[in-house]
């Protein structure tokens, strides 16, 4: 049985768990000694936290021996990752940052309160970008993640280290954010499944969230383990900005993604770019396509629309993210350690003006209330996860020809590289990446659906049945 853990998701995990054919401690010793062999070649972890995850499983353990199996929450025992811009009581906590590099939060995020209510296990903090500000994996704290699809590429950002554990067996499930496509960009570099969950879905507490654009949610290997994880994240707390509406009464995610099938729905889609100079690799062209027709044999109608965000999206979400960068308060004299791309970003922010952020805010608003007026009449959207396939770290940090101070460029090539994902981010909706499509040298190309507001459910069930025509979960790389 234990031989055969590997191969199973989380949900499997757990029914073994409770059916007394694996322990909590030989499914985080197994994890662990995945941490060993893969985290130096593919910069998953920033920190590992090999003790308290013992112990952690150790009490799992006392609990099932002296309660019994009975009323255990669906991912009991299961080992999981938690990204390290999030906040966890007593762990180093970087942000992907040298200026935090010693940071040790008193308290943990509700999320993590949240996930470890659920039974599930951390064994470490997943490697993220400076302040998660980039769409690749990579910071002077540790090493670069890379997809375990092919070691030279990487993994994606921001919650790249998330994405790559997952893909690489380390972990069933893993958590993530996602604030301009930083869940579904990884996911479709590394081949699994990715959920932004909607604006409000999941309390970003204690912390802000000013503009509204980032939310935490669920990489997984299947559909129904994101559904279980978002089960487990899914709620308001007390003085939260944004509320999404909870499910009906009796509803789970996990029931939406096991036992609810979507009904014949209408679909639209784009892929068209408008004038921004972005060309899509005729991979992820062909990803979308054959989701497409998938879509057409399983009796739905898709529908194509032009693209409704092309002209203002680019300039909102530019003036937003520099100000954005600033939540992260530095110490005086400590600006020197942060990447110049972080910089940048940050002295961007302080350029910006009350009025400037204003619009911005705005703007944001003005463009939803249009696209979901225009698209209304859809269930759900299809495109692209993203523009190309993915990259080595050097494409974007610089290569020879392409001085690295050049950071304007690097800002072109993220956006050339994840030209669709910051829609959802703006407009609050739910959106995921599926990877149904593989290139023939075996890299992953996702495909990305969009839901209506705060119809994760409804989306949930359209994925499983996506993944049940076309199973990816028995892919594994080569490592």
């Amino acid at each position: 049985m234990y031989e055969d853990i590997t191969g199973m998701d989380a949900l499997a995990q757990a029914d073994a768990v409770r059916g007394g054919e694996v322990s909590p401690v030989e499914l985080v010793e197994r994890s662990l000694a995945a941490v060993e062999k893969y985290d130096a070649p593919l910069g998953v972890f920033v920190t590992v936290t090999a003790d308290a995850a013992r112990r952690q499983a150790r009490e799992a353990e006392r609990r099932l021996r002296e309660d019994g199996a009975q009323g255990l929450p669906p991912l009991f025992g299961v080992p999981t990752a938690i990204k390290d811009l999030t906040a966890t009581a007593g762990v180093r906590t970087t942000f992907g940052s040298r200026a935090f590099a010693g940071h040790v939060p008193e308290r943990d995020a509700r999320s993590v309160e949240l996930l470890r209510a659920a039974g599930l296990i951390s064994v470490g903090k997943t490697n993220t970008p400076e302040f998660g500000l980039s769409s690749y994996s990579d910071n002077d704290v540790t090493r670069s993640a890379r997809t375990p699809w092919d070691v030279s590429r990487s993994a994606g950002g921001s919650s790249g280290g998330a994405a790559a554990a997952v893909a690489a067996g380390v972990v069933p499930l893993a958590h993530g954010s996602d604030g301009g496509g930083s869940i579904r960009i990884p996911a479709s570099s590394c081949g699994i499944f990715g959920l932004k969950p909607s604006r409000g879905r999941v309390s970003p507490g204690p912390d802000a969230n000013v503009a509204g654009l980032t939310v935490e949610g669920p990489l997984a290997r299947t559909v129904r383990d994101a559904a279980a994880m978002l089960d487990a994240l899914a709620g308001p707390d007390v003085g939260d900005p944004y509320w999404a509406p909870p499910l009906g009464k009796g509803e789970t995610f996990l029931s939406y993604a096991r036992n609810t099938e979507p009904g014949r729905l209408r679909i639209a889609r784009y892929a068209d770019l408008g004038d921004t100079g972005a060309v899509i690799d005729p991979a992820c062209r062909a990803a979308y396509e054959q989701a497409t027709e998938l879509l057409l044999s399983l009796g739905h109608e898709v529908e194509e629309i032009r693209n409704p965000f092309v002209a203002e999206i680019g300039e909102i979400f530019f003036v937003t993210w520099g100000v954005q960068s600033l939540r992260f308060p530095v110490a005086e004299g400590e600006e020197e350690l942060l990447r110049p791309i972080t910089r940048f970003w940050r002295e961007r922010g302080r350029a910006t003006s009350g009025e400037e952020f204003y619009r911005a805010l705005a703007g944001q608003q003005l463009l939803t209330r249009r696209v979901l007026a225009a698209t209304q009449q859809h269930d759900a959207v299809l495109t692209p996860t993203l523009g190309m396939l993915p990259q080595p770290p050097a494409y974007f940090t610089g290569e020879p020809g392409v001085p690295a101070e050049d950071l304007m460029q690097q800002v072109m090539r993220q956006s050339l590289f994840t030209p669709f994902t910051s829609a959802a981010n703006v407009t609050g909706q739910p959106a995921a990446s599926l990877p149904l499509y593989w290139t023939e040298d075996g890299l992953p190309v996702g495909v990305s659906l969009t839901g209506r507001p705060a119809g994760e459910g409804p989306l949930l069930s359209l994925c499983a049945q996506l993944e049940a025509a076309r199973p990816w979960a028995h892919r594994r790389p080569a490592l």
